[in-house]
């Protein structure tokens, strides 16, 4: 990398600075959706482990697992929703 010459970097405006940030930022937030993406993956596994262990047992608590697997079906629908957010706002990749 080659830095610019002070006098080149204090001449540049607010918005030469925003724009060249921009790439970066834009990274940055595809990132921590990723980030999010993966959260909730784990959640979905641990959820269904939990779903797999409660239909295991003699005695089935059916509240419970009707509420474990709405969260599932939450969490699923959320990761739709982040991927198509994605999709829209980074087309290109």
């Amino acid at each position: 990398m080659k830095l610019k010459p002070f006098k080149e970097i204090i001449a540049m405006s607010k918005e030469k600075l925003d724009e060249a940030l921009a790439p970066i930022r834009a990274r940055k937030v595809k990132t921590q959706a990723d980030m999010k993406k993966a959260e909730i993956d784990e959640k979905i596994v641990v959820l269904e482990s939990e779903v797999q262990e409660m239909c295991s047992v003699k005695d089935i608590n059916f509240d419970n697992l009707f509420e474990r697997l709405d969260k599932i079906a939450l969490f699923e629908r959320r990761k739709k929703q982040y991927d198509k957010v994605l999709d829209e706002l980074f087309p290109e990749e």
